[in-house]
């Protein structure tokens, strides 16, 4: 037996809630995870999880195993990178879950200069509006928007992201341009809803000292991003983006500002991972990466200006 294999199997094992899940995020047969806690429990005399058909959950006995597994095995990548990183660059498979939008607009095109400095990286990106379990699903980091209020990881802000009010042109043509928040009640909105709880996500502006949040009633609600713009674009009525894709689409000619003098108030952007005691080479410098790119992107620091036409 592997022991160390079986060590952190069985640490996947707890973090993950199941046999599956742990085997699928280390990429082992579920059979030879089963084998291995098998045996590991055989080996040790004691029961280090409970299963049942539904669920596995870890046992008095496993939850102290479980502490220890993890020193174990921290320190052995510890050792294992402080003895090569003279010689290796970061190198493994990365999994990383980042807003839609973002992810088109942000960072697949940057994706070029960080293969170039991280060759070995293999990189597994998923594209999603909601929170995803990292843990339970094996995620080794995530960039979120909004307030954290998970303890169990760690959220580097790396940003702000700023939002602006828009329409196509030929919905402009058709309605006219809202003057100010309150007159929005009379325009057809495009409404986003969370994919967490699936209530309308409220409007709010603010404007020097004065804020207004409100909720408008739309004929169509949208959760994936790419949706919503395309909604926008379509003429489907006056939507809520993120400013650096409005910048975009602004530049084509198929969305327009309004109400430059409001704007959404900005939602603070964070960089999030499990709380670990050892992180690895490879998400220490995504991490990083992400940071300097979002601090260096012009659209998402609002740097350069959204133009009237």
């Amino acid at each position: 037996m592997d022991k160390l294999q079986a060590m952190e199997i069985f640490a996947r094992v707890v973090e993950t809630g199941g046999v599956t899940r742990a085997a699928d995020s280390l990429g082992v047969p579920k059979a030879t995870a089963t084998t291995l806690i098998q045996k590991l429990e055989m080996a040790l005399g004691v029961r280090l999880l409970n299963r049942t058909t539904r669920r596995v959950s870890v046992t008095p006995d496993g939850a102290a195993y479980y502490e220890r597994c993890v020193a174990i095995l921290d320190m052995v990548r510890e050792t294992e990178e402080s003895l090569g990183k003279q010689h290796a660059t970061p190198r493994g498979r990365l999994r990383v879950d980042v807003p839609t939008l973002m992810a088109r607009s942000v960072f697949v095109p940057a994706l070029p200069q960080f293969f170039a400095r991280y060759p070995d990286i293999e990189l597994a990106l998923a594209c999603s509006e909601r929170r995803a379990d990292l843990i339970e699903e094996g995620i080794d980091c995530a960039v979120w928007s909004g307030e954290i209020e998970e303890s169990n990881f760690v959220a580097r802000r790396v940003g702000f992201l700023y939002f602006a009010i828009c329409a196509a042109p030929s919905y402009i043509a058709k309605y006219g341009k809202p003057e100010h928040p309150d007159d929005l009640v009379r325009h057809r909105c495009i409404n986003h809803f969370s994919p967490r709880t699936g209530k309308l996500i409220d409007w709010v502006f603010s404007k020097n000292a004065t804020r207004v949040q409100t909720s408008l009633q739309g004929h169509i609600a949208l959760e994936d991003e790419n949706s919503y713009v395309a909604a926008a674009e379509a003429g489907l009525g006056i939507a809520q983006i993120p400013a650096f894709v409005l910048k975009e689409s602004m530049e084509r000619g198929s969305l327009d500002l309004v109400l430059g003098d409001w704007f959404p108030e900005p939602s603070p952007l964070y960089v999030v991972y499990p709380q670990r005691r050892h992180l690895s080479a490879r998400i220490r410098v995504f991490v990083d990466w992400v940071a300097a790119l979002l601090n260096d992107h012009d659209g998402i620091q609002l740097r350069s200006t959204l133009s009237r036409r």
